[in-house]
């Protein structure tokens, strides 16, 4: 059976299943889902009788039926992951989702790879930053279990009337109070995931020297939007006593690194390229850029930017220089004095 026979006949199989069980009429079919850094193959469930669906992915579903698992216990699972996910959904108003003074107050910022997501970000406002883009969600609930947030489009714009640069501003304005950024020293983070006395054993926690910052938001979820606030920077180069390299961990968090000379960026990029390649799950990963602020400046770029930056303005310095000491060189040398001319004759007499 090939994987689109499968979607096809697993649909029918879960609604007939799903009908039979609570004898009310669901709508199940097959869509493709696209996601900011991926897209899913799954099956919308939803009760005909009610606004709100879930969507289940079918994509591992059909890896285990090739690899030999049957087909009605596959169906029997997912049925069972649809009716759970349908019951413990977060409770929220869907007329006020149209109301946008009502959203208003719940955005979100994200921060995205452009590249990856290039064609979803035609269908979002969102604004570019470097290799990444900034979008926007508004969350309807957070817990300690998760999040649940919508990402606003294009068509959501529309329907509430209002441009994208009102979204960015009231966006700018609302992100940093309604999820402020929570900048810690890596050692200190280490401390809190180990436990009091397992930290204490390895000798870790806060540092007075530490060279590298996780900065993230209250509840670790897409934590990286914070890059897009306003006064992150500042705040960040406060922190860490000044310019600092940005390592994009995953969309969940971000790393800060000390400009103080211990690093470079080959080095950076070269660790970034490995962790996102190994450590970090695909749905999950930023870019594999390294960025960097400079505080004097006040300019976000990427690091390889800021270093051709930063040649350039040793080449303008060391110019400046040379002219300088040519100029002074000749302000000192000796000036030639004036010689007197023979006065002119005209016929061996002086004229």
């Amino acid at each position: 059976m090939d994987f689109d026979t499968f979607k096809e006949d697993l649909a029918k199989a879960v609604k007939d299943r799903l009908e039979l069980i609570f004898d009310r009429e669901y709508s199940v079919e097959a869509h493709t889902v696209e996601k900011m850094n991926q897209t899913y193959e799954a099956l919308v469930v939803k009760p005909e009788d009610s606004a709100i669906g879930v969507n289940i992915g079918i994509d591992a579903a059909f890896k285990e039926y090739s690899d030999g698992r049957s087909f009605d216990m596959i169906a029997r699972q997912i049925a069972s992951a649809a009716e759970h996910a349908l019951d413990n959904h977060p409770a929220f108003d869907l007329e006020a989702l149209t109301d946008y003074s009502q959203m208003k107050g719940k955005l979100a910022m994200e921060v995205v790879s452009a590249e990856r997501n290039a064609e979803l970000l035609e269908t979002v406002p969102h604004k570019n930053m470097e290799d990444m883009a900034i979008v926007y969600r508004i969350v309807l609930d957070s817990s300690s279990e998760g999040r649940s947030s919508i990402l606003v489009t294009n068509k959501m714009l529309d329907n509430y009337g209002i441009t994208a640069e009102q979204l960015h501003a009231d966006a700018m304005s609302i992100a940093p109070e309604v999820r402020p950024a929570v900048i810690q020293g890596l050692s200190e983070v280490m401390a809190e995931m180990m436990g009091a006395e397992q930290a204490e054993m390895l000798g870790l926690g806060p540092k007075a020297d530490e060279p590298i910052f996780v900065a993230t938001v209250e509840d670790k979820t897409q934590g990286a939007g914070i890059l897009a606030y306003q006064d992150f920077m500042d705040q960040a180069a406060e922190k860490l006593g000044g310019s600092f390299y940005i390592l994009p961990s995953s969309i969940h968090e971000i790393l800060l690194v000390k400009d103080n000379g211990q690093f470079d960026r080959a080095s950076l990029e070269k660790m970034v390229r490995e962790v996102n390649a190994t450590q970090v799950a695909p749905e999950d990963k930023l870019t594999d850029s390294v960025y960097h602020y400079d505080s004097q400046a006040k300019v976000f770029e990427l690091a390889e930017k800021f270093e051709a930056r930063e040649v350039a303005g040793k080449e303008k310095d060391s110019l400046i220089s040379d002219l300088k000491a040519k100029k002074e060189e000749v302000s000192k040398a000796p000036k030639k004095e004036d010689v007197a001319k023979p006065p002119k004759t005209k016929g061996g007499e002086a004229i």
